[in-house]
């Protein structure tokens, strides 16, 4: 695997909180801008044919209204669709369900910007003991294979991407991933002790400590 250095620090992170329906909901949003156009981008996150290549093999009817599946992991209903700029899913996991949007945006130069947030009603006892990082790290990994896909033509082999992650580079990776998660959580106004615990909870945990 190429050096992913890069594209960790190309991510901007964010995190919030507001009431819906009178209960407290929690967002992660993560931003970056890859450099292919929007186009060849939105193509890669919608397609059946390119998105194993970076994220994993997918089934069902990729249309507005469609249900996919992601290979031993979440499914859901496409509740948004318009070409190429914006995408919207339930995200449907272990009996939960959560909500993913993505907007894309052209920044000129054959660049673009993808923004992708995820908002879910997260029970207090696990936002208490892992934070923003038990969401956050799993799409900074997410962003980091779209990343290498569409800017060096990768195509990320299952084989291949769970050896990195158990490997000291992966390892790194995923600690620099839960600490850029935990200071943003710092700046939407977490406490720094508990954020900073909550992220070491959330690296072992990834690194199946």
């Amino acid at each position: 695997m190429n050096d992913p250095t890069h594209h960790l620090g190309a991510v901007t992170r964010t995190v919030s909180k507001f009431k819906r329906d009178g209960k407290e909901i929690h967002a992660v949003i993560a931003s970056r801008t890859y450099d292919t156009t929007i186009d060849d981008l939105w193509d890669a996150l919608t397609t059946a044919e390119r998105i194993p290549r970076w994220l994993m093999p997918v089934e069902g009817e990729l249309k507005l209204g469609g249900r996919y599946q992601l290979k031993g992991n979440a499914g859901g209903e496409i509740t948004q669709c318009e070409p190429p700029r914006h995408l919207a899913v339930t995200w449907e996991f272990r009996g939960n369900v959560s909500w993913v949007d993505v907007t894309l945006e052209p920044r000129g130069q054959g660049t673009t910007l993808l923004t992708l947030e995820h908002t879910a009603e997260v029970p207090p006892q696990f936002w208490e003991q892992f934070g923003p990082g038990a969401t956050g790290v799993g799409w900074d990994l997410s962003l980091l294979g779209l990343g290498m896909h569409v800017e060096d033509g990768v195509r990320n082999a299952p084989e291949e991407s769970a050896s990195w992650v158990a490997s000291q580079g992966g390892k790194d990776y995923m600690r620099a991933s839960s600490d850029a998660w935990c200071e943003a959580a710092i700046r939407d106004g977490e406490d720094p002790g508990w954020a900073r615990e909550a992220a070491e909870r959330t690296r072992r945990f990834y690194m199946g400590e």
